[in-house]
């Protein structure tokens, strides 16, 4: 199974600020993911021609859909996306935003895969660490968060985590870091990276056979962030 996680700065390249969403569905079919999780997307933003980008994608790789809103712009929105070729037994959203800061929030489902079913945790964190650790700690103790506790679990997106920071408190709540050591996983500014932002965590079950990113030349300039993918198994299916 395949999973790819990527921050499309709205489908506005980072370099040539040229909008063109068809380099995101292009970049995301080569990779020929089975779940997908997008991080600032755009619905109905005159920046991105007032597209609705969440139905677009999902139109164009014929995948389930499941669209987060965070942050009001004009009479649109943008937010986090996730897409599935699987059916979608559950989804839940909590809110990470603390205080008077932009909002920010988290996506988790549980995914029917065809080895059984994997509780995905997506999320686009803050821009300050004391936020970021407030998100993380928020998050692990959330109800709807912990009601899933008994699935296999993966925890994706864009952490804006530059030093690594959170990986104690994911780790103190049974994570491991898939993608480390953090000088492999550099995706951030997408032309010469320097950054390990973006970020999967995994607990459970679940057998990592490769986790990398996408150094494409058209990932370079289709958004500002280069993608990650990981290529996973279930071990075990759930007990019922």
């Amino acid at each position: 199974m395949r999973l790819l996680s990527w921050n499309i700065h709205k489908g506005i390249g980072g370099q040539d600020r040229r909008y063109a969403l068809e380099r995101i569905i292009d970049c995301v079919e080569a990779e020929n993911p089975d779940l997908v999780c997008l991080q600032e997307v755009d619905r109905l933003v005159r920046r991105s021609r007032f597209d609705d980008q969440p139905r677009l994608l999902a139109h164009a790789l014929r995948f389930h859909s499941v669209f987060q809103q965070n942050v009001p712009v004009g009479g649109g929105s943008y937010g986090n996306l996730v897409l599935s070729r699987w059916p979608v037994a559950s989804r839940h959203r909590i809110g990470l935003r603390q205080g008077a800061r932009k909002p920010r929030g988290a996506q988790l489902l549980v995914v029917d895969s065809p080895e059984g079913e994997l509780h995905l945790v997506h999320t686009h964190l803050g821009l300050a660490e004391r936020e970021r650790r407030w998100q993380v700690e928020r998050l692990l103790g959330h109800m709807l968060f912990r009601s899933a506790d008994r699935h296999p679990t993966l925890m994706v997106g864009d952490f804006n985590d530059w030093r690594n920071a959170l990986a104690p408190a994911l780790a103190a709540g049974g994570f491991r870091q898939v993608t480390s050591p953090v000088g492999r996983f550099r995706t951030f500014p997408a032309w010469l990276a320097i950054g390990a932002l973006d970020k999967v965590f995994a607990r459970g079950p679940i057998d990592v056979r490769q986790a990398r990113v996408v150094r494409t030349s058209l990932a370079k300039v289709a958004s500002d962030h280069l993608p990650l993918v990981v290529d996973f198994h279930l071990t075990r299916k759930p007990e019922a």
